[in-house]
This record gives structure tokens, C-alpha cells and sequence, in this order.
């Protein structure tokens, strides 16, 4: 018996063996299979549900298991479940009452992260209505075109994002918006104070039938999505896109255990969707941060005990520029969740604070399709398996960069691009994937919309995103359209040349994009740099690394140097202003470099050599 038994343990042993040196991916990625299948029935449930469960009955389930865990840690306060329900309902009945609300009405929230965002939405969702999330960076115009879009006639406003709303105040009234301010009074008149009428209401459980209507399909949130430039765009979120955004921290290893730090604005996705309502689903603990604190980051985890991180664009490079403190690995982080980190950065970032299970992601807030990379792979945005397009199809097809349009053959249809070529990331729109679009603008929907790809007839969601998947089912993002630009008849990544840039010593930050210059097809590398703390421009070291590691072609011409760079609300580097402005030294008041390949270094762009390159007496 004992030698049956010595044999199957040895089999198991070394067909484990064979397993991890040739399939080194498929513990992995069978439990994401298995996670992804267990996160399929659940949502299924909840749509089969009458009437449907939404992410408020889960937050009330959370508060019936739990009614005194803290929901959220904010600035030395502390709130429980039953805080933020009590909270919740005396809004939802504060505004029920003062801005006569019935299920179906959109509610703007021009808001800071602060709990009463929280509660504010939770008050509403009970009431059945949709919260249109406005960017408090926003003014004017911008702000204006935010209510033309979601159709709010309703206003919830901070008192220091006051100012902004009294420039625009005059129109909102024509309007017949009313507004709101979190405070017991107000001065100006058209603003009526709230937070008198909050405390006073009663916090007396809401009855559910004011949400009685609430569908799976039906709209729960309205996220602006303003790019890099532009008038901000509502992506419309459905519940079910609710539902389906929260599943990420489950599918990256989070349990009701973990205590999660939001220090993203809950007015975007990633801190909205991922990090509160993700929170909600898996009834853990969230820590609130009004703003990212690079250099106060690490104390919050400690003193919270944080397990799980949030990041988007360049924040984790903000971290590893940070002064190097002896106990950066003394915390309990043990996930990151995010999206936009670059290989050296994540290298970097563990070498530097410990042996982090970083997941990065590929999404979109009115995308159709999204990746996980679940095995912590450094570079990859995510990893397809078996279930990816069965759930969300999709495709890379070949695109023209110089066109910017993709490529089709002789019968119309676009082309599939080859393993480990980059191509144009499109989702199937279908039953099960589908594309709303932006509210009040049918033709920036219709712009994301893309016919006749893979046959006659079929739609897909454009996403602007070039990606590349290699030969073991990795994924990696490779630029957006628009952010790669063509020179010499070669196509330039602006991201693979700002990688470079950023290896010099003197150089904090690089902004990379093409411009135009007389005479010339295409557009030239540029690139808008700041410099590191105490640090001065060292050409000599930037054009090293710049010859060193670049083609001939992809090599920034023009450098551009200020003080900061000007970011989105999700540090996307904002790039049209640059491109328009060019490198003339008349129009720009910032130090401008030219390199200059017979001195080997960046030599200052003089009026003398900018009008030699528009004569074309210099040869780029």
C-alpha cells in the first residue's frame, strides 16, 4: 500500500514539475478562470433578481452583517457601515424634501473626496437617482457643458468649490438648476445651504420602492472623460457596468479583510468604480485621502494598517522619487491596482518597497474591454485566456498611423494584426459587451463606433489604443492614437521616447509629441521636460541617452523646458497646446533646446537657428 501511495505522490509531484517548467502561467491563470466563472454567476444572479440587486442592496446587506465596521477612515475620523447608512439616509431625505427628487432624476456632485461624496451618493441611489460626477479641476464653459450632457437640473456643491460655481451661477439659473452647498448657510443668493437640512432630516431606513424601477441596463452614473483636451464627454455607466468595474479588486485577490487606500478623486473611475464601489462589494475597509500625498503616502499605510493600494499614470514614480527613508518596506501593502506604470518604474517600485503584487490593468471608462495582468508579469497591462473573448471579444486589426485610420483590404474589412505586432485594440459590441456612449453626443459616440471590421455588418468600440500581444498570451500597451506621431517615413512612440528622456539624471518628467515644421512631411519629436529638485539641464547627458538608445528618427529635435508639466485630472500629460505652440522662441517663453547633431549636445534655440531651420539652411 505504502508503495502505491509513494508512486501517486511522486506522479502528482512530477507532473506538477512538468507543469510549472513548461505551463509556468496555469495555476494562474486557472485561478483567474475559476474567478472570472464564480464573478459570471454572481452578476447573473443579481440580473436575475426582482427586482434587481444593486450595489446599495449589497452596501445594505454589508450594513445588516456589520453594522459597526469602519466603512471608511477620513482625515482622524472614523465612520462605520452604519454611520455611512444613517448618513445616507438623512441626505437622501434632505434633498428628497429641499430639491423635490423623484426616481429617474440626475443629481450633479461637484464635490472634493470627503465622506460626504459617499454618502451623498449612497442618499441618492436610494432615491433611485443617477449622480453625475463632475471634475472639481473643471470651470466656465467646461462646467457649463457638464449639465447640457447628464441634463441635472440638481446641484451639490463644496463650499471651496464655491467660487466656481458663482462665475456660471447667472447661466444655471436661466437654466433652472438649483444648487446646493454643503454648509448650514450661504450669502450668495440662488444657493441654497444643505447641510443644516442633512442633520436635521431623519435617518429612518429609505423604502425601497423609490427605486422600485432601477434596472440592470438602466443609467447609475454619468464619468466625464475629457482626454487630454477637449469639452468633457458623460460616459454614460449602467448598473451593470457598476457591478461589473467593482469586480476588479475581487479578480485581483482583495477579501472583506483588506483595508484599501482611495487617494485617486473619486470624480474619475478608477477611485469612483474600483476603489469605493469595489469597496461596497467586497464590504472591506477604505481609507479616504482628499489628494495624492507622495511624500505622506507610506505614513497612511502604516498608521492604517493599508493592505491594498491604488495608482493611475504616474504615481508610482511619484513614490520613487521620493527621499529614500529607512523603513520603506516596513508596511502591510500587499496588492496594487492600477493602470499607466512603466516597466522601469515598476521595477524600481518593488526593488524599493517590497515584494508588492502589483496588478496592473487595461481599461476604459466607456470601454467595452478590458485586461488584468494577474500574474504580476512587469510591463503587461494584462493576460488573455480562454474566457476573455468568449465574455468580450475582440480583436487588433492593423492600423495607419500617419492616417490614423485602420487598414482595410480589397473587400472593405479591416485586417487582423499578427502575434506580437501592434495593432488597433476594438471590442465586439454585443448583448453581452455592450457600448452606451456618451450622453447628449451622438457624435463623439459615433466616432468610437466602428463598422464592417471582421466581416460585413458587425460593430465594434474603437478604443484609440495601440496594443501588442506577445507569444505567451501577455498583453502590452504600446501608445493611443494620436500619442505616436510619423517622421522620415517611421513611426514614433511618444511613450518609448519619453522612457529614455527620463534616464538622464537631470530629468524629472517628459512630455513627448510631434510637431510640425515648414517644408516637412509629418511632425518631429518635441518633448516638454522638467528638471529633478536642484538639478540643471545637462545636455550633454540628455543627448547620450538620447543617441544612445533612440533610431536616428525617433531622436526629440526640440526640447522644451518648464517648470511643470500641465496633467489631467489622471495625470494624462495634456499635449494639443504644446503641439499647437511649436518651438518658435518668439511664441515660447520657456528655455528651448535644439539638438544639434555637429556639436553632439542641445545647443539653445536662437532666433538665428530657428529661422535657418524655416529657410531650410539647417537639414533635419
Amino acid at each position: 500500500m505504502s508503495m502505491w501511495f509513494t508512486a501517486v505522490v511522486g506522479l502528482v509531484i512530477l507532473v506538477y514539475v512538468y507543469i510549472r517548467t513548461f505551463f509556468p502561467y496555469f495555476y494562474a491563470d486557472l485561478n483567474n478562470i475559476l474567478r472570472t466563472l464564480k464573478l459570471s454567476f454572481k452578476l447573473a444572479k443579481y440580473r436575475r433578481c426582482k427586482p434587481f440587486y444593486s450595489i446599495v442592496d449589497c452596501f445594505l446587506d454589508a450594513v445588516r452583517r456589520h453594522p459597526t465596521k469602519i466603512f471608511i477612515h477620513f482625515e482622524g475620523r472614523s465612520y462605520s457601515y452604519e454611520d455611512m447608512d444613517r448618513q445616507s439616509n438623512k441626505a437622501a431625505r434632505a434633498l428628497q424634501a429641499e430639491a423635490r427628487l423623484k426616481e429617474g432624476d440626475t443629481v450633479a456632485l461637484f464635490l472634493p473626496n470627503e465622506p460626504a461624496y459617499v454618502w451623498i451618493w449612497l442618499g441618492l441611489t436610494k432615491l433611485g437617482c443617477p449622480a453625475a460626477l463632475l471634475n472639481f479641476n473643471i470651470r466656465s464653459k467646461s462646467l457649463l457643458h457638464c449639465f447640457s450632457c447628464c441634463g441635472a437640473k440638481v446641484l451639490v456643491v463644496s463650499p471651496e468649490l464655491l467660487d466656481a460655481v458663482e462665475e456660471v451661477l447667472p447661466t444655471l439659473r436661466e437654466q433652472g438648476i438649483r444648487v446646493f452647498l454643503l454648509s448650514d448657510s450661504c450669502s450668495v443668493e440662488g444657493i441654497t445651504p444643505l447641510s443644516d437640512k442633512i442633520a436635521e432630516a431623519s435617518d429612518k431606513p429609505m423604502p425601497p420602492e423609490l427605486r422600485a424601477n432601477v434596472r440592470y441596463r438602466g443609467t447609475a452614473l454619468y464619468i466625464y472623460t475629457s482626454g487630454t483636451t477637449g469639452l468633457p464627454k458623460a460616459a454614460v455607466i449602467t448598473h451593470e457596468r457598476l457591478w461589473v468595474a467593482s469586480f476588479v479588486q475581487a479578480s485581483s485577490g482583495t477579501t472583506s479583510e483588506d483595508i484599501f487606500y482611495i487617494n485617486l478623486p473619486l470624480y474619475h473611475s478608477a477611485g469612483f468604480l474600483i476603489g469605493m464601489v469595489g469597496g461596497i462589494e467586497r464590504g472591506l475597509t477604505l481609507v479616504l485621502r482628499r489628494k495624492f500625498s507622495a511624500s505622506q503616502f507610506w505614513d497612511d499605510c502604516r498608521k492604517y494598517n493599508v493592505t491594498v493600494m491604488q495608482y493611475i499614470g504616474e504615481t508610482l514614480r511619484y513614490l520613487c522619487n521620493s527621499p529614500k527613508k529607512e523603513n520603506e518596506k516596513n508596511h502591510k501593502v500587499r496588492i496594487a491596482i492600477g493602470n499607466g506604470v512603466r516597466s522601469d518604474v515598476w521595477t524600481e517600485f518593488l526593488n524599493r518597497f517590497g515584494d508588492i503584487k502589483v496588478r496592473e490593468l487595461y481599461a476604459a471608462t466607456e470601454g467595452n474591454i478590458g485586461f488584468i495582468n494577474y500574474t504580476s508579469k512587469i510591463g503587461a497591462v494584462g493576460r488573455v485566456n480562454l474566457l476573455n473573448r468568449f465574455f468580450l471579444p475582440y480583436t487588433l486589426i492593423k492600423f495607419d498611423i500617419e492616417k490614423e485610420e485602420p487598414v482595410r483590404n480589397s473587400e472593405g474589412l479591416c485586417i487582423e494584426a499578427k502575434t506580437g505586432e501592434t495593432g488597433l485594440l476594438v471590442g465586439k459590441i454585443t448583448q453581452r459587451s455592450p457600448f452606451v456612449g456618451y450622453a447628449g453626443n451622438k457624435q463623439q459616440t459615433e466616432k468610437k463606433r466602428l463598422y464592417d471590421v471582421m466581416e460585413k455588418g458587425d460593430l465594434y468600440f474603437n478604443t484609440g489604443d495601440l496594443l501588442m500581444f506577445d507569444h505567451e498570451n501577455f498583453v502590452y500597451f504600446q501608445d493611443r492614437v494620436g500619442d505616436t506621431f510619423r517622421w522620415k517615413g517611421e513611426n514614433v512612440a511618444t511613450s518609448e521616447v519619453a522612457d529614455i528622456l527620463t534616464v538622464a539624471n537631470c530629468v524629472l518628467e517628459a512630455n513627448v509629441y510631434g510637431v510640425k515644421v515648414e517644408g516637412h512631411e509629418g511632425r518631429i519629436g518635441m518633448a516638454a521636460i522638467t528638471l529633478r529638485e536642484g538639478e540643471t539641464f545637462d545636455s550633454a547627458d540628455v543627448y547620450k541617452q538620447v543617441v544612445s538608445y533612440l533610431p536616428v528618427y525617433a531622436r526629440p529635435r526640440f526640447l522644451r523646458i518648464q517648470p511643470s508639466l500641465e496633467v489631467t485630472g489622471t495625470f494624462k500629460m495634456k499635449k494639443v497646446k504644446l503641439v499647437e505652440e511649436g518651438f518658435s522662441p518668439a511664441l515660447i517663453k520657456d528655455p528651448l533646446y535644439f539638438l544639434d547633431p555637429d556639436q553632439k549636445t542641445y545647443v539653445p534655440l536662437t532666433e538665428e537657428i530657428y529661422s535657418a531651420i524655416a529657410s531650410g539652411k539647417i537639414k533635419l
